[in-house]
């Protein structure tokens, strides 16, 4: 359940009785908020219902039929996200009921996109896969150097004694 702030209540319950004043249902299209929770704000601020002109509702050319959120694109979806982020919450209602769009919807779509900026989600195999191969890697490296180390001393070996062959014939008399 949303919370709104006292002065966002007192906002719409002047919008509902000022010298403009709107109907509820209409006030409910125009900021996405349920009438009944409009006429609620209104009774307990001491305003009737008799007291709101009889405004029209919003005709449905002006409201979006609610789409899948299957049906929307990538793009769609980071545009409507991005264009809600710059909204007061009067604005909001109104632009999720003209993209036909629930608030949840929209939470949800701006939780993935954030994500999909942070840092990716690494699952448990991939963790435990890049671990033995950076084990492996670390005992190859080892090996490698291992064998450089051998290389060297060999060279050097080579170069003190140098190339002499173990087949040379054995002293005579011995």
């Amino acid at each position: 359940m949303t919370e709104y702030s006292e002065a966002f209540k007192s906002k719409m319950v002047q919008r509902l009785t000022g010298p403009r004043a709107m109907s509820a249902s209409a006030l409910a299209a125009e900021v996405g908020i349920h009438q009944p929770t409009l006429s609620r704000w209104l009774r307990a601020a001491g305003g009737t219902v008799g007291e709101m002109s009889k405004k029209p509702t919003p005709k449905s050319s002006e409201v979006t039929k609610p789409r899948r959120a299957e049906d929307w694109s990538a793009e769609e979806r980071l545009r409507v996200v991005l264009e809600a982020a710059s909204l007061s919450d009067e604005q909001l209602g109104a632009f999720l009921r003209r993209e036909g769009l629930h608030e949840a919807t929209l939470r949800e779509w701006r939780g993935a996109a954030l994500e999909a900026l942070g840092t990716p989600k690494v699952s448990r195999t991939d963790t435990r896969r890049v671990r033995e191969l950076e084990r492996q890697l670390r005992r190859k490296d080892k090996a490698l150097a291992e064998a450089a180390a051998l290389l060297m001393l060999q060279k050097k070996v080579q170069a003190i004694w140098g190339d002499e062959d173990d087949d040379t014939e054995p002293r005579s008399g011995e």
